[in-house]
């Protein structure tokens, strides 16, 4: 109670305003930090859905149909699933969390996951294997925003829990910049299984990352526990694009 009333003290003295359009968030809401409008323009990812990456299918759907976003990746995990498309709100929460430092929004990021039903389900009782951080960047961040994330779903997911598998060994270059073919050679020999850590041929890993984009990262990520002895490896993200 006396959390309620310091919450609605400081509402009253500092009002809410949407992390996407700055409007006033009036409202105590299961999206703290943002506006209903926005929230209505968010796009959950529903089936039909390419189930490498997790992009919707839109208009006529075709048994042979081929996703234009991972048609060339060739991917060594199993299937993939994502909760939104990146844009608007939803990108505004993952910028804010990953760039600005803003972990308050994760309340928000939890609202949508809690919305992304075919993503629960996707993850529950797996292991849940966060994208990890060079130590240099996550000292300097102060957290793993994937970390954060595979929390969240794994609070959602019955039956699953996280399990920081595998390190970052190199220090790369952000891939914001870099086309597919960059990208893949920048995360050469960048991962690892973390020391005294053994895979379990039994365990589902399903890896977790922020956003899909080209799915480089992913599959290097997969790469590495298919090498070590994983059997079964999916992947979940927040969103694509």
């Amino acid at each position: 109670m006396f959390k309620t009333q310091v919450e609605n003290a400081i509402d009253l003295l500092y009002p809410r305003s949407c992390v996407q359009c700055g409007d006033a968030v009036e409202e105590r809401g299961p999206f703290p930090h943002l506006c209903p409008p926005c929230v209505r323009r968010i796009h959950w990812v529903r089936s039909p859905a390419c189930t490498v990456c997790g992009y919707p299918f839109f208009g006529a759907i075709e048994a042979d149909r081929e996703c234009p976003h991972c048609i060339l990746l060739r991917p060594v995990f199993g299937s993939g699933r994502t909760a939104v498309l990146l844009k608007g709100a939803a990108r505004e929460l993952v910028h804010g969390i990953k760039y600005r430092r803003e972990i308050h929004l994760l309340r928000d990021v939890r609202a949508v996951l809690e919305r992304a039903k075919e993503l629960v389900e996707f993850t529950a009782g797996a292991a849940l294997v966060p994208v990890p951080l060079h130590p240099r960047k996550r000292r300097e961040r102060g957290f793993n925003q994937s970390r954060l994330l595979a929390e969240v779903l794994a609070s959602l997911s019955p039956g699953g829990g996280v399990e920081e598998v595998l390190c970052r060994t190199l220090d790369t270059e952000t891939q914001t910049r870099f086309d597919r073919g960059e990208r893949l050679r920048n995360l050469k020999n960048a991962f690892a299984i973390s020391p005294d850590f053994s895979l379990s041929k039994r365990k589902r890993y399903v890896l977790v990352d922020d956003v899909f984009t080209t799915g480089a990262t992913l599959n290097s990520c997969a790469k590495v526990l298919r090498s070590n002895g994983a059997k079964r490896v999916d992947v979940a993200t927040f969103g694509h694009g």
